[in-house]
């Protein structure tokens, strides 16, 4: 079950660009709340607040406790936009949700037991494919992560979502196909030294090929030769 994050909101007065370009001023991150059939509300958050909280992992898949004047709202985060000069946030929507919402919802994807990998420790490489898997769940049960155990895999395998435990009350967006999460390839040396393995046999085939047509040259002049005579 996700955990609940606080955050502490002002109101806000005044709507449209101009009164979000004035509270950006005074210091505050412009935000509404909106959603579950209730008023939107304007509100606004201190920008290291929520900094904090866009350093960790999941942010839009965490369900945040919204504080405004005594009153607390249970929120998801649905839109950030990012001043696309400083990086920092200009302004996020907050929609509220009741017991019976279902989201469409990226969960992360956590690798462990990379030490008990014997593909890895023979050098191979963990190729991601998938970070994050797509499900649909309610808010109070969004899983924090999907754990894929790399215990025991070898160069040349592959971990597919069929052999993935789900988290409970959570439903897969992709169900008409097995798609792949991650795959452990061969280290780049190891693929060089087989091309170069390959290359090296070619060469040998085609210098064998080369002689055995020489040989039969030869044979041909001395027949020939041995007729005349």
């Amino acid at each position: 079950m996700a955990d609940m994050t606080a955050l502490a909101a002002e109101v806000r007065e005044g709507t449209g660009t101009g009164a979000a370009r004035q509270t950006r001023r005074a210091g505050r991150v412009p935000c509404i709340i909106y959603g579950n059939k209730e008023d939107s509300m304007l509100i606004s958050i201190d920008p290291k607040d929520l900094q904090k909280q866009l350093r960790g992992p999941g942010f839009f898949s965490r369900v945040f406790e919204v504080e405004v004047g005594g009153q607390k709202h249970r929120v998801l985060a649905r839109d950030l936009q990012i001043d696309p000069v400083t990086d920092r946030p200009i302004h996020v929507d907050f929609m509220r949700f009741s017991a019976t919402t279902r989201l469409n919802i990226d969960v992360q994807v956590v690798f462990i037991n990379q030490e008990e990998c014997p593909g890895l420790k023979r050098g191979g490489v963990l190729n991601v494919v998938r970070h994050t898997i797509e499900m649909r769940c309610k808010p109070d049960a969004i899983p924090e992560s999907i754990t894929v155990n790399l215990a025991g895999m070898d160069i040349g395998d592959s971990i597919h979502i069929s052999s993935i435990e789900l988290p409970e009350d959570a439903e897969l967006i992709i169900t008409d196909r097995d798609f792949t999460i991650a795959t452990i390839a061969a280290p780049s040396l190891l693929v060089e030294a087989e091309d170069e393995a390959e290359e090296v046999a070619a060469v040998a085939v085609g210098a064998a090929g080369e002689d055995a047509e020489g040989d039969d040259k030869v044979e041909g002049d001395d027949k020939a030769e041995g007729d005349k005579k």
